[in-house]
Order: structure tokens, then sequence, then C-alpha cells
């Protein structure tokens, strides 16, 4: 049974990430980076300044809305996760080092795509049943489009409740289990034929707590996010540029495999990888599965923070990709090729790969720094997750009755997370990435016009720097 869903999903994967879907999300980063005219160049400065400035503030937020601060930390919850570890991971095994130069290419896109899909959300959301703050494709879809376009916002919402189960909670959980795994196993406190129901069992509490905070709403959802994600950020970034530092020698090296990997993945891999186009299309894929930018969730997140300036607040976007990709992404590729990892070119790796690189470099005690990092980034993405799933079957059936049995069923598949295989789930998860990120595209080039209209209105009425 699992050989033939995989051999289905083999072929709708192959299908939804080819050339269309490669021109598709560069064609339209490339399309409204133009016509904001490279917005995440101009205003990159005003974009860290502004979630600097937010970062020791003690905002208070109205009923139904999180603060702004809290909406990018939720949103990097949801961003900030496996993708950075063992997305990489598997970009640069089964693309080679030249898949991270396509990951900085859809990073430098996707900043601008990040930023209209913030905005847009922002300007177009509106109040629920319950008067919480509720936004995201599907609502700038249906405020912002014309009727004959509504079925996209059905489309996203449906593929986003299906991708939420893969890309936010079970693939999440499983690298859990496998950062929890390495560290026991390197101690001895945990024997291979124990591991199943170890694993089992972790499941069966990250379950527990996952409903704790997701059924408390929106307001303790960006409580915790504001809270673990600077402080899993910054240990991770510490950790990884150790590694670097320790092995700075092999800088140049890595460098020159990466960009020279790029365009001639063969002569670097010694021909384990394929072709150019596979190289770009893991790096682009695993890049976005990263970031979220051409997905539309993120959004979610930010349209609930209590704010007036849809502009503004699409500026926490920028900051949000290239916090992401631009250096979370590239610390950990420079951990698996700068400390000289034997890496199996052509073969399906995971996070286990990015923490075999902190092994080598520091010896076996930092597993346990490694363990509770990938725990805090898997457990954040799942919250964030939960919330974009939450959102989406809520418009679906149109109204938030549905959201509690949704959140208790999603708690639930970290069981499942925690007991199956890894390459299957991220190849589902991948797929199920693709086909949300097709009608929030459309959306975004139908509505490019109103993201250009704001952002002259904003700039055009008051400096901002």
């Amino acid at each position: 049974m699992l050989q033939f869903i995989q051999q289905i999903n083999t072929y709708v994967n192959n299908f939804i990430w080819g050339l269309p879907a490669m021109i598709c999300i560069i064609g339209v980063g490339v399309y409204l980076s133009i016509r904001t005219r490279f917005i995440q160049i101009r205003k990159f400065r005003l974009s860290i300044k502004t979630v600097l400035g937010r970062l020791f503030r003690r905002d208070s937020a109205g009923d139904g809305s999180i603060t702004p601060f809290q909406a990018v930390c939720t949103a990097l919850a949801g961003t900030v996760g496996t993708g950075n570890i063992a997305g990489v991971a598997g970009a640069i095994a089964i693309g080679g080092p030249g898949a991270v130069f396509w990951m900085w290419c859809s990073a430098f896109l996707g900043m601008c795509t990040k930023f209209a899909e913030v905005t847009l959300a922002v300007h177009f959301r509106e109040r629920n049943s319950n008067g919480d703050w509720v936004g995201g494709p599907m609502y700038y879809i249906k405020n912002g489009l014309n009727k004959r376009w509504h079925w996209l916002a059905a489309a996203f919402s449906l593929f986003g409740v299906l991708t939420v189960f893969g890309t936010g909670n079970a693939t999440q959980v499983n690298t859990i289990v496998a950062s929890i795994n390495s560290a026991l196993f390197s101690y001895g406190l945990l024997a291979e034929s124990s591991a199943h129901m170890f694993n089992l069992i972790v499941g069966i509490v990250i379950a527990g707590l996952i409903a704790l905070i997701l059924l408390g709403g929106i307001k303790r959802i960006g409580t915790v996010a504001e809270k673990l994600v600077p402080f899993m950020a910054l240990l991770y970034i510490i950790l990884a540029l150790g590694v670097i530092i320790i092995n700075y020698q092999r800088i140049p090296d890595v460098l020159y495999s990466i960009v020279y990997g790029a365009f001639s993945p063969r002569s670097i891999t010694g021909g384990a990888v394929g072709t150019f186009f596979m190289s770009m299309k893991k790096g682009v894929s695993r890049g976005i599965f990263s970031n979220e930018a051409g997905l539309g969730t993120g959004s979610i997140a930010h349209a609930c923070a209590d704010t007036s300036d849809a502009v503004k607040q699409g500026l926490f976007g920028i900051f949000e990709v290239f916090i992401d990709t631009i250096i979370i992404c590239t610390l950990t590729a420079l951990v698996i090729l700068c400390s000289g990892i034997p890496v199996n070119y052509g073969e399906a790796a995971g996070a286990e790969l990015t923490i075999q690189g902190f092994n080598l470099t520091y010896g076996n005690w930092v597993t346990i720094l490694t363990a509770i990092a990938m725990c805090s980034f898997a457990f954040s993405t799942i919250l964030g997750w939960g919330l974009y799933g939450a959102r989406c079957i809520e418009y679906l059936f149109h109204s938030n009755r549905v959201v509690k049995p949704f959140m208790a069923l999603y708690s639930l598949v970290a069981i499942i997370g925690a007991t199956v295989d890894l390459g299957l789930l991220w190849d589902i998860a991948e797929t199920f990435n693709g086909l949300m990120a097709i009608p929030n595209l459309i959306a975004l080039f139908l509505l490019s016009g109103t993201v250009v209209q704001l952002v002259k209105e904003y700039f055009g009425d008051k400096p901002k720097e």
C-alpha cells in the first residue's frame, strides 16, 4: 500500500514541481519584484529597522488579535522548522551543493512575494463571528477578486487543510523524535529495540502539548511563539556559527561547490546527482518549503496582527524570508558542507545529516543542544501550521464550530508522525505544498496592481526612513 501511495505521489510531484511550476514560482516573484521596483532591496533596511524596533517593545493587542511582533513570530514559527534542518539536508543530498544557490535565488524573489502576500492579507482581512481577525489567500481572493475567481479560495483552503497534517505536523514530529533519538543513542540511554515504543510515547506527549496550546486560541499561540522563536533561532545560530568558525579553512571550497554546483552538479558530486534541473528543483522546492513564500500560509498569521498599516506589516514578511532562508538555511548548509561529514549524494537524507555535522565538529555532547534546538524548531512549526489549518477549515465550512474538532484531530496526527517513514512524508508534504502554491500564485498575479497601489499610497504620503 505504501509503495502504491509513493508511486502516485511521485507522479503528481514530478508534474507539480516540473518546469511549469518553476516558471510560475520564479515568474511571479520576478513580476512582483519589477512592479514594486524591487522593494525587497529598496526597503530592506527599513524592514530590519521595523522588526528590531518591535523586538524589545511590550505592546498589547486588542481583542481577537495579536501584536505585530507576535504575528511575525507566529509566522516564523511556521517557517523556521524542519525545512531549515532536514529540508536543507535533503536538498543537498539529492540536488548537490548547488541546490543551496537556488535556495538563495528563491529567497531573494520570495522576499517580495511574501511582502505582497502579507500586505494583501492585512488589507483584505475581516472579522469572524468570534470577533477575531481572519485573513490570508482565501480572503484576499474572496474580497479582492470578482466571483469567477472565488473557486481559487476554496481550492487553497482545501489544499491547506490537507497540507497541514504533513508539512505542519507529521514531518515536524518525525524530526523531533529523530533528534531526541540521536541524543539518547549517543549516550547509550536508548536501545534500538526500544526506539519504536519510545517514539510512540513522545508522540502522545507532543499531541497533548499541541492540543493544550492550540485550543487556547490565537492569543495563546502568539504568546508562546513570541517567547519560543527568538530563543530557538539564537541558540541554533550560535551553534552553527561555531561549526563554521572552527572549519573556516573549508569555506572557500564550500562556496565554490555551491555556486559551480548550481550549474554543473555532476562535476561536484562525482556524477551521483543527475541534472542541472534536479539541483534547481530541489533548491527551489525545499526553499519554498522552508520560507513558504508563494504558499501564502505565513500571511494568515500576519492577518491577525493588531495593526492598521498593511504595507508596514508587509515589511515583516521581507525580514521573515531573509532570516529563514538567507540566514538559517545557509547556516545549516554550511554546517553540513564545512564539517566534512560524508554526504551520500543521490540518496534521501534528513535531520540526521545536520546532526552529524554538529557532532563531528563538537563531539557527542552537542547532541543535547541540537536536540533542544531542533525540537523547538519543529514544535513551533506545528503551532504555526495548526493556526493555518484552522483558518482554512473555518473558511471552507463558513463556521468556526469546526475549528476545535480540527485542532483535536490535528493534535493526534503527532502520534502518527512519530512512528512513520520520513522519506515518504517529505515527498507527500512537498507535493501538497506545490498544490497550495497554484491558487495563491494566480491570485498574487491578478492582485499585483493592488499591491503596487498600496505601496505608492503608503510611501508616497509620508517619509518612512
